[in-house]
């Protein structure tokens, strides 16, 4: 009984202290992601009930990224002038209209053009709800309050594909309306919850001292993105090039994979908080490092295959090394901002996502295309080392602290 006694203080001591309105803010994206049905079936979609070739197909999907880059720097720039949550509001109820109108388009140019405004509106909401949280928490807090909305954005993204796929078998239509419904409960949670008539900044208890000019003329804080575009290029292989290798050399159906990639969510909801806590005393850009460096080492282990027990392996170095880095990188980001520039600070964040999400496939399929999966893996590793060694750098000109 000591040991589950044990488990269950830990469990308890790393979900205390936060605030009540970071949980309904958690909860309102754990709705809105369990909705995430449209984004993973889309290229079914456009070319199975729309019949578009799958090189169009590939062109519409490039214009969401394009779309979620407008999204992040539109959102973010809006969080600084308004309440960030008035911001998620009407990003999430005009997202809803949004999916509907979307079923009305055919033609190719309106399929572009409508993805790409769709995902702006959409995507707007990501700086928005990562400013309110930098907003509602103070820092000694904030990285915890990060990852409880990552564990709550990876139980939604495990709900949402599963749901879509049921959904599918009465008509495509059904997906789109599915995502619009829980973009308007997700509003309506807000809405009645969280007051939103608070003026920026107020409700941020204890923010550091920070820069409120732009983040674009901040060289240490764009260095630091700079290296996280390079981080996010490596991390999105594992949802391009690392199926196509794991399916051709070593031999796993897609049910397999499918697997292996819900490992990697099911060990984020179960441990990231508690190893949030266990390293929040640590100096923060060492322990990024330290997290780039897992997340590219753990696809360097991809060459040592094939086996379930090399793919289980690569799978959980780079889940550590993601819970490592992402939630703290949150906070450094609204530690670096002031009161008054979180929102542009966060929209240069997820703007710095949006790009390696775009450029990481393209880079990656080159790459393992020309020269080979493993000149892809090993170079990622060596990639890896070089990342440590930057973000350990920046700890002085980035002035970072330990979490507590």
């Amino acid at each position: 009984m000591k040991p589950l006694r044990a488990v269950i203080a830990a469990y308890s001591a790393a979900y205390a202290g936060l605030p009540r309105e970071i949980w309904l803010l958690a909860g309102a994206l754990l709705v809105n992601r369990a909705g995430t049905m449209v984004l993973p079936f889309l290229s079914l979609y456009l070319t199975r009930d729309l019949e578009l070739t799958a090189a169009d197909a590939g062109l519409v999907i490039g214009c969401f990224g394009l779309g979620s880059m407008a999204g992040s720097f539109i959102g973010g720039w809006l969080s600084d002038r308004v309440d960030p949550v008035r911001v998620q509001q009407v990003s999430l109820i005009a997202s809803g209209f949004g999916f509907l109108t979307f079923t009305q388009l055919e033609s190719f140019a309106a399929l572009a053009g409508g993805v790409l405004v769709l995902a702006a509106i959409s995507d707007a909401f990501r700086p928005a709800l990562m400013a309110a949280v930098a907003h509602r928490s103070s820092p000694e807090i904030r990285a915890r309050a990060f990852a409880l909305i990552r564990l709550a954005a990876n139980l939604g993204m495990a709900i949402g594909p599963a749901a879509a796929g049921l959904l599918a078998v009465y008509g495509w239509v059904w997906i789109f309306v599915g995502d619009a419904v829980t973009c308007w409960a997700a509003a309506a949670m807000l809405l009645a919850t969280i007051r939103s008539d608070a003026p920026v900044g107020a409700a941020d208890r204890g923010q550091a001292k920070g820069r409120d000019g732009t983040p674009w003329q901040d060289l240490p804080f764009l260095g630091f993105m700079l290296l996280l575009v390079v981080l996010g290029m490596a991390f999105f292989q594992v949802w391009s090039t690392a199926p196509l290798y794991l399916r051709s050399f070593y031999g796993l159906t897609e049910r397999s994979i499918g697997l292996l990639l819900a490992l990697n969510a099911l060990i984020i909801v179960l441990t990231e908080m508690l190893l949030i806590r266990a390293v929040e005393n640590l100096d923060r850009m060492r322990i990024v490092g330290l997290g780039a460096f897992l997340v590219c080492g753990g696809l360097a282990i991809l060459p040592f295959g094939p086996g379930w027990m090399t793919a289980v392996g690569f799978m959980v170095v780079l889940t550590v090394g993601e819970m490592l880095s992402m939630p703290i990188t949150n906070a450094v980001v609204a530690e670096r901002a002031g009161a008054g520039s979180v929102g542009r600070y966060m929209g240069v964040y997820t703007l710095a996502f949006s790009t390696a999400f775009v450029l990481g496939p393209i880079v990656g399929t080159a790459i393992y295309q020309a020269f080979g999966p493993q000149t892809l893996w090993y170079g990622t590793g060596a990639v890896g080392v070089v990342l440590a060694i930057a973000f350990a750098a920046l700890s002085g000109p980035l002035r970072t602290r330990p979490l507590r």
